[in-house]
């Protein structure tokens, strides 16, 4: 025989429910609110709500409008070498990333690390890659191993580093664990365990990560060039300091251009990978 408490609780499981969700609805709002709030905040302190810096800004946007406008392809030529640069910077460094980055992820991810503090020591040397500007290292290398291409494929290898390594380590923890359990017990080595059932679970993630910041380097490679890592940054800054405004607009879109494709084909190998 059920007891008369049973019954009760029975009654009062749909009132339950509603106020469960009324509560859960509730959380989400003021969560939301705060959020909001926060970037309200934030807003005001940049200065976004000031409309009489809009206003005496719009004639400059004007003047400068005008002087971009049409844009100027004559010296094109002297552009093809740089995006040239600009697309090998981008290609060595992705490839730089990923050697530095695998091997740190696999120290960083709790299911593939030596022991715990190794585990952490990683963490914190990827936190400190990833907490210094691309600008800043290619500033830095510049002035170590002078102007070029070099400087920004390093600054964009290590500062991506502490980035990618952060995903790789992300997705290795989150691999099935019964199949590591199972290469471990027929007696596999710990580097036949990642190779064999790490890594192929997570190929297909890496590979998604790894071509996502391959798109990201070629836009970033371009603003190092500013710094003088080569490549059409260089040419980009050349022109803002003559003050050539319709070459720097032809410029922009030549970048863009260069942008387009450079994200078609990462759209491509990521269906072919999938």
């Amino acid at each position: 025989k059920m007891p008369a408490g049973a019954f009760l609780r029975l009654e009062q499981y749909p009132e339950n429910i509603i106020s469960r969700d009324k509560r859960e609805q509730f959380i989400g709002l003021r969560n939301t609110a705060f959020v909001l709030l926060v970037c309200l905040v934030a807003l005001y302190v940049t200065g976004f709500f000031d409309a009489q810096r809009f206003i005496e800004g719009a004639p400059a946007v004007k003047q400068l409008s005008s002087e971009m406008v049409p844009p100027n392809f004559d010296r094109w030529e002297h552009w093809v070498i740089p995006l040239r640069d600009t697309l090998a910077m981008s290609i060595a460094g992705t490839a730089l990333t990923i050697v530095l980055s695998l091997p740190l992820a696999l120290l960083a991810a709790p299911n593939t690390t030596p022991n715990p503090l190794v585990g952490r020591v990683a963490r914190v040397i990827l936190a400190a890659f990833r907490s210094v500007p691309e600008i800043i290292l290619g500033i830095l290398f510049v002035a170590a191993v002078g102007f070029g291409a070099l400087p920004g494929v390093l600054a964009l290898a290590l500062h991506s580093t502490g980035m990618v390594a952060k995903f790789y380590a992300e997705a290795i923890e989150h691999v099935d664990p019964k199949t590591l359990e199972a290469a471990a017990a027929v007696g596999a080595s710990r580097v036949q365990v990642i190779s064999h059932a790490v890594i192929p679970q997570v190929l297909p993630q890496l590979a998604d990560i790894t071509i996502y910041r391959w798109e990201y380097h070629f836009r970033a490679s371009a603003v190092l060039g500013i710094v003088g890592a080569g490549g059409i940054g260089f040419e980009l800054m050349a022109a803002l300091r003559l003050v050539k405004y319709d070459e720097v607009s032809a410029i922009l879109l030549s970048i863009l251009a260069c942008v387009l494709v450079v994200d078609s084909i990462g759209s491509m190998l990521r269906k072919r990978l999938k």
